[in-house]
């Protein structure tokens, strides 16, 4: 495709850069509640995740934001990586499905990870309001499939964590999971699928150009908000999710380059 850059060509800095952890059983939703995040759209048929690691860029009221999302359901097996991907998250979306109660069990249990994992990373020990999102999905199926009470959902993970019954298919509550993730990171409304423009790399990078251009101007804050896929996206290797986790001097805090994140 004429739109699709070499990952090389679109070096820049992000000065709002956020990762989103995406976790849950197989065969829950994930890959269609994120290409409705992604894409604003829906695959009727099932396929086993193939890309763990997307990437989107937004120009909003005139900033530059940059949203990773890691799938790292495929990690089940390793908890190493899995805890790893864990502490670099900033934001945190669980899925499980409502007729499946061994997907619930299994979010219930890396709810519990994730918040250890992130007060590990605080010496002192104190209460750690980790950003979480959980989507009871498949709540479009008969009333009489369903495996877990929403009641019994909130008790297990608690008032901190966003809950919403969700259907990726008929795109019940997908909006209001998207604000809530934003809402959570620190993120405009704007990143939601339904209130930006979506536009191709090419095109995205053209924009940023022109708005670069007229910064200070009224006319580059007025703008509408756009985002764009960033193509051939790949996650940061192992050894820099490390060095982010530890920090420049090998400390448990998290690195500066947390807020400013070079473009892979």
């Amino acid at each position: 495709s004429s739109d699709l850059i070499k990952p090389q060509q679109t070096s820049f800095i992000a000065a709002n850069c956020r990762r989103i952890v995406v976790l849950g059983a197989p065969r829950v939703g994930k890959t269609s509640i994120l290409r409705r995040f992604l894409r604003d759209g829906f695959e009727e048929r099932y396929e086993p995740t193939s890309e763990d690691f997307h990437r989107k860029l937004y120009q909003i009221r005139g900033e530059t934001y940059q949203i990773d999302i890691l799938d790292a359901s495929g990690e089940r097996s390793f908890p190493a990586k899995r805890r790893l991907s864990i502490l670099t998250g900033d934001i945190f979306l669980l899925v499980f499905s409502l007729d499946d109660r061994s997907s619930f069990e299994e979010v219930r249990a890396l709810h519990a990870e994730i918040v250890a994992a992130k007060m590990a990373l605080h010496p002192s020990k104190q209460k750690v309001c980790v950003p979480t999102v959980a989507c009871a999905n498949k709540v479009d199926l008969p009333s009489e499939q369903r495996a877990v009470s929403r009641s019994e959902v909130l008790r297990a993970l608690g008032n901190g964590c966003a809950l919403f019954e969700t259907s990726a298919k008929d795109g019940v509550n997908m909006k209001q999971v998207f604000e809530a993730l934003a809402r959570r990171g620190g993120l405009p409304l704007e990143t939601g699928p339904s209130q930006h423009r979506k536009v191709s790399i090419r095109s995205y990078q053209a924009l940023r150009a022109a708005r670069q251009a007229e910064k200070g101007s009224k006319a580059a804050v007025c703008d509408a908000p756009c985002g764009a896929l960033y193509p051939l996206a790949r996650r940061p290797s192992f050894g820099t999710d490390l060095r982010l986790v530890l920090g420049p001097k090998g400390n448990r805090k998290q690195s500066k380059a947390r807020d400013k994140c070079q473009i892979q």
